[in-house]
């Protein structure tokens, strides 16, 4: 009689996740080679992202590798390690979805507490300290180029926006020299009209009616323009008029202009707030003799 014995074997969980020297270790399958490999995570300064691409650093074949929490919602690449492991979570690779339970972590004593606070503190200035050189100059590099970007599009504006402004500039002033062409020849008419040809007692109410027809004119034009009759402000309002009738006609498109106005303006006060010596760590004076 033969006896037949049964053997069961139980998978081990894909990804499983356990403290080795203080670290969290993942194990998990890895798709391609179908064998485990273990990810020694730093939870202080590893962010998901960067588990993430060490992942499929490991293995070529995966195309696809997200983090969700249990509710369905994508967890941000930049969320740290150690945030990540406090609850459960899903480590989807490719097209298959892992549940992973990270252990509960024994509970620390305040004064041990305050003392990984403190550490985690030094580490997180510390890698800030090393790295915030290296982003300053690829941050000073890129306004420097968006720089060039935005002058280089801005100069055939800039050259167009001259000529428009000058010819607005020029019919304004040939307006306001024939306003005071007019004037000086309806001073002279009346003049004429006065001493020559008729009297006063005649040319008397002439005047009175002019001097009113010229207040109703001022005062229409304030309904119009909600503005009173002021030189400067006249002469400003008839230059705006000829010059977007002028831009109007030679294509010049003013939104873009002042949009790109605004984003050099922006860039440069970027740059200028990275370039400032609390930035740069430097004197005043030494970081005025870089500039």
């Amino acid at each position: 009689m033969q006896l037949f014995h049964l053997v069961f074997f139980f998978p081990l969980p894909e990804v499983t996740i356990n403290y080795r020297h203080g670290l969290p270790v993942i194990t998990l399958v890895l798709p391609t080679r179908s064998e485990r490999c273990q990810f020694t995570v730093k939870p202080v300064v590893t962010t998901v992202g960067a588990f993430l691409q060490d992942v499929q650093r490991e293995d070529k074949g995966i195309e696809r590798a997200e983090v969700f929490a249990t509710d369905g919602s994508k967890v941000s690449d930049a969320t740290l390690m150690e945030v990540l492991l406090m609850n459960d979570f899903k480590l989807v690779i490719n097209n298959t979805a892992y549940s992973v339970s990270p252990p509960v972590k024994d509970k620390l004593s305040s004064e041990h507490a305050t003392e990984m606070e403190d550490i985690k503190s030094l580490v997180h200035r510390l890698f800030v300290a090393l790295h915030v050189e290296d982003h300053q100059i690829r941050k000073e590099r890129e306004l420097l180029q968006k720089l060039d970007h935005l002058k280089g599009e801005l100069l055939p504006l800039e050259q167009m926006k001259a000529r428009i402004m000058d010819s607005a500039d020029a019919k304004t002033s040939r307006l306001l020299w024939v306003g005071l062409a007019l004037m000086s020849t309806q001073g002279g008419a009346l003049a004429w009209l006065t001493w020559w040809v008729y009297s006063w007692d005649i040319m008397e109410p002439v005047t009175y009616f002019i001097t009113y027809g010229s207040a109703m004119a001022f005062y229409a034009y304030f309904i119009l323009t909600k503005q009173d009759y002021i030189y400067p402000h006249a002469k400003d309002r008839q230059f705006l008029h000829y010059f977007y009738r002028k831009s109007k006609k030679q294509r010049f498109n003013v939104e873009r202009y002042n949009k790109l106005k605004d984003d050099l303006a922006e860039a440069e006060e970027s740059l200028r707030r990275l370039r400032q010596p609390l930035h740069l760590r430097l004197p005043i004076q030494e970081i005025s003799d870089k500039d």
